[in-house]
């Protein structure tokens, strides 16, 4: 399984469509992660100031049509994530019927994101 942080807005919007960020057309890929623990760094180092509340789809890559290509971070992982993690990086929409859970990230009194769980709305 493979991790990629989204809000429900984006993630419900033309749900007959698979899901393409915004982000596709201009980085050529979808943005995941390989774990809980490293999109927790990433939601940390990047997301904190996002309106909340954020999701999380877990998708099961063998169910993607697009390509998935493991790749170093660039420039440089996250605090956090050591050098040697390698991120899933999808060339092409997300098929929804490959995502097979949709995960809240739960956040602490500091702002920070702590886990990942079942969420209203998900």
């Amino acid at each position: 399984m493979i991790y990629h942080v989204v809000s429900l807005g984006d993630w419900n919007a033309r749900t007959d469509q698979p899901y393409a960020p915004a982000s596709l057309p201009e980085d050529g890929f979808v943005h995941c992660s390989p774990d809980e623990a490293t999109t927790l760094a990433v939601v940390n180092a990047f997301y904190r100031d996002a309106p909340k509340p954020l999701h999380v789809l877990v998708i099961d890559e063998a169910r993607l049509d697009a390509r998935v290509e493991f790749e170093a971070a660039a420039p440089a992982p996250p605090p956090g994530v050591g050098t040697d993690v390698l991120f899933p990086h999808v060339f092409g929409p997300i098929d929804r019927d490959a995502v097979v859970r949709v995960l809240e990230i739960r956040w602490d009194e500091d702002g920070r994101a702590v886990g990942l769980g079942e969420g209203q709305g998900a």
